[in-house]
């Protein structure tokens, strides 16, 4: 997808709301700011919108000399999600549906999106968990199970820290062992990571690989040989959250896209307003422009 003009606020946003978890100097702030803009400025709106959220993050890395300015937050909603889990999985095994279910809270879990500017705290999550439950789903999860019983291999590509707890619940019902799950190479915003699968028990539970790249997102074209030749290989791919449908929606491979719908520009693109619980194979929008988120 390509960058949207729409998304500039958006980007100045998250710059503001990185820097200063890295420290409380103003001038730093400043100049992080100063650095974005001179950057935006000059950007090419062809790319994929996850390129500059990339960039944003890389700027504060260097400039505050954090090379992970989330990880505290990431550990609390990797914890928060955890203790969760228990009541979820219990919920899950008495389930009239529990795939519907374990579907349900896996795009629960894409609420806990740092790049979209809103942090959540407990009772949150808990309030969304029960929306999800009982929203209206966009898509057809009938053709995902269907997708789900016959593939012989699944690979899944997740998206946020604590997020990856309820995609963990949702791959419990699909046999962990035809899953391969993947995270990103190095810490970027609040997407899940090596540290976080150890961390979560999920690379306890099936393969977990890194797929080479730090952007928000899945830009194949950065991909380590392994993540590409499972991606070519397997029977079915399911893709969480909008970073991973930016920069996969027009693949021919077999992918399922898994995600809340949370911003504008995503919302018209997707066809489905904010706040949608979307499952897709595809856009349904003919605007070729992306958002960040």
């Amino acid at each position: 997808m390509k960058t949207h003009h729409d998304c500039i606020p958006c980007f100045v946003r998250q710059t503001l709301e990185t820097i200063k978890l890295t420290s409380d100097d103003a001038s730093l702030h400043e100049k992080a700011l100063r650095e974005i803009l001179a950057i935006l400025s000059r950007m090419d709106f062809n790319k994929e919108p996850v390129i500059m959220g990339r960039k944003i993050q890389h700027l504060i890395q260097r400039l505050s000399g954090n090379p992970d300015p989330y990880r505290a937050l990431k550990r609390q909603f990797n914890q928060m999600a955890l203790n969760l889990y228990p009541r979820l999985k219990a919920q899950l095994s008495s389930a009239e549906n529990a795939f519907e279910m374990a579907a349900r809270l896996a795009l629960a879990g894409n609420m806990i999106d740092f790049g979209i500017g809103h942090m959540l705290d407990s009772a949150e999550v808990t309030a969304t968990i029960e929306l999800a439950l009982s929203a209206n789903l966009k898509g057809d999860i009938q053709s995902l199970e269907q997708a789900v019983r016959t593939a012989r291999s699944i690979l899944y590509l997740g998206d946020n820290c604590g997020e990856i707890v309820f995609d963990r619940l949702f791959i419990e019902q699909l046999i962990p062992d035809r899953v391969t799950y993947v995270v990103r190479a190095a810490p970027i915003i609040n997407d899940v990571t090596m540290d976080d699968a150890r961390f979560t028990g999920m690379s306890d539970q099936m393969r977990v690989i890194d797929n080479g790249s730090d952007a928000p997102g899945t830009l194949l074209s950065e991909c380590l040989p392994e993540f590409k030749i499972a991606f070519e290989n397997t029977d079915l791919i399911i893709a969480k959250g909008q970073g991973n449908y930016e920069t996969l929606h027009a693949s021919e491979r077999p992918i399922f896209f898994m995600l809340k719908v949370k911003c504008p520009v995503i919302a018209r693109h997707i066809g489905h307003e904010i706040g949608s619980y979307v499952i897709t194979t595809q856009a349904v929008g003919t605007t070729s422009t992306g958002g960040q988120g």
